[in-house]
């Protein structure tokens, strides 16, 4: 079976999972449309597909699914109008870029007979995926310390308008919310204090959460640091032991005093594999085939929007404890 597939958006992100689906013989990639005519037209070549004029055109020709690779802010109504006609969504990140419109989607999924999954990379790429394996395996936990920043908020310029990413949580950080969440366990008490210092949104954040099982997380994020690495890191701590990611390249882990610390460097990997792209298109179109609930669910996007809801509520009530669900 083939499965036949549309693509909104046609920028950085929609070019990355073409390339990836484009490899993949069960996929054909029929339509493409974009905001920008020349760059729709660019990925429509490439996919050797039609240019469409705009989402609802491409919908009636029948596609099965469509990947949403829009601005943040823009997800909400391509992803409500796929699943109303029962297409197969996939969405990049984040699900939507407020509460409520995070709800409307989880309640579509309800009455749609179409699979949704968010674009949350990290959970495939191999650096996250060994420490997944090594709690799994009995590493258990204790506490955890967690950043994650991003270089500046200029290129491209979208990334500072808080009208397209719903702010910065949005667009960088509510990658490692949910990678906190997926690690850790659920998130039950939420506080942030945030500030403006460079640019005219809330662009720095010192945040603690605490888990259902006690554990707490430190986490802090900051949109302005010149892209110095690692620009983002996990540290996990358990019974004398811990687990360290630096980004996406390397990872290792200390299973007790006196044992040796097994490291392992995934520089070498291209960016759709060591970022873990590939792995989620490929798991997407697994699930849609096979007719089972794809890896990053509805319920995952709608916690990864909460968390970031949280923090903003916590942080406009200066650092204000918070109890979730909100």
């Amino acid at each position: 079976m083939v499965l036949t597939l549309g693509m909104i958006g046609a920028g950085h992100m929609g070019t990355l999972h073409a390339r990836n689906l484009l490899a993949d013989a069960r996929v054909d990639i029929v339509g493409v449309t974009d905001v920008v005519p020349d760059r729709a037209e660019a990925l429509a070549q490439l996919c050797q597909g039609r240019t469409f004029p705009n989402v609802e055109a491409l919908l009636e020709a029948g596609v099965e699914a469509v990947y949403v690779c829009t601005p943040n802010a823009l997800h909400t109504e391509a992803v409500l109008a796929a699943l109303q006609r029962h297409v197969h969504v996939f969405s990049e990140k984040p699900m939507a870029t407020t509460l409520r419109e995070a709800r409307q989607i989880l309640e579509a999924t309800r009455t749609s007979r179409a699979g949704y999954q968010v674009g949350h990379n990290r959970r495939f790429a191999p650096v996250y995926t060994f420490a997944k394996q090594q709690i799994r395996a009995g590493f258990v936990p204790t506490s955890a310390n967690i950043k994650m920043n991003r270089g500046e908020l200029k290129h491209p310029p979208w990334v500072a308008d808080t009208r397209l990413t719903g702010g910065f949580l949005y667009e960088s950080t509510v990658h490692l919310l949910d990678m906190m969440r997926w690690l850790l366990g659920e998130i039950v008490e939420v506080e942030c204090r945030a500030r403006a210092s460079v640019y005219s949104e809330l662009d720095d954040f010192a945040m603690l959460f605490t888990c259902a099982g006690g554990q707490h997380c430190a986490f802090s994020s900051c949109a302005h640091t010149s892209w110095a690495f690692p620009f983002e890191r996990v540290e996990l701590y358990g019974d004398h032991a811990q687990i360290v990611t630096e980004e996406m390249e390397k990872v290792s882990y200390a299973s007790g005093l006196g044992q040796p610390i097994v490291q392992h460097d995934f520089f070498q990997l291209g960016i759709p594999d060591k970022w873990g792209y590939r792995e989620g298109d490929t798991r997407f179109v697994d699930a849609i085939l096979a007719g089972s609930t794809p890896p990053v669910t509805v319920e995952d996007g709608y916690k990864a929007v909460e968390l970031v809801e949280a923090c903003y509520l916590s942080a406009q009530h200066n650092g204000e404890r918070l109890r979730l669900p909100l």
